[in-house]
C-alpha cells in the first residue's frame, strides 16, 4: 500500500519516516520529496509497505502525531492524474490588433 506522509518538517529525512512506520510493520520504501532545483525538501513524502492491514495500522496511529515539530497528515495515497499542462501566459490582452 502506498501512503501520503504529509505536513513534513523540513528537517525530516527517509530515515525518520521509515523508523515511524517500521514500528506497525514491513517498509518497503520510504522518501521524502526534495525540490529538484535547490534539493530541499517539499514538505512530504511516500511510505510504501507491503501488508495492506500494517498499513492501514499505521495510518491510524501516525495521523496528527508529531515528527520533529511537526503534525503529521498521513492517508492512503491516491493514484496520480496527469494535470493537461497549460502553456504561457495567455491570449493577447484583450485588444483587437487588427489596424
Amino acid at each position: 500500500m502506498n501512503i501520503y506522509v504529509g505536513n513534513l518538517s523540513f528537517n525530516a529525512t527517509e530515515t525518520d519516516i521509515r523508523d515511524a512506520f517500521a514500528a506497525f510493520g514491513t517498509v518497503e520504501k520510504a522518501a521524502v520529496i526534495t525540490d529538484k532545483g535547490t534539493g530541499q525538501s517539499r514538505g512530504f513524502g511516500f511510505v510504501e509497505m507491503p501488508n495492506k492491514e500494517e498499513a492501514l495500522k499505521a495510518i491510524a496511529a501516525l495521523n496528527g502525531k508529531d515528527l520533529k515539530g511537526r503534525a503529521l497528515k498521513i492517508n492512503e495515497a491516491q493514484a496520480r492524474t496527469d494535470r493537461p499542462r497549460t502553456g504561457g501566459f495567455g491570449g493577447g490582452g484583450g485588444r483587437d490588433r487588427r489596424y
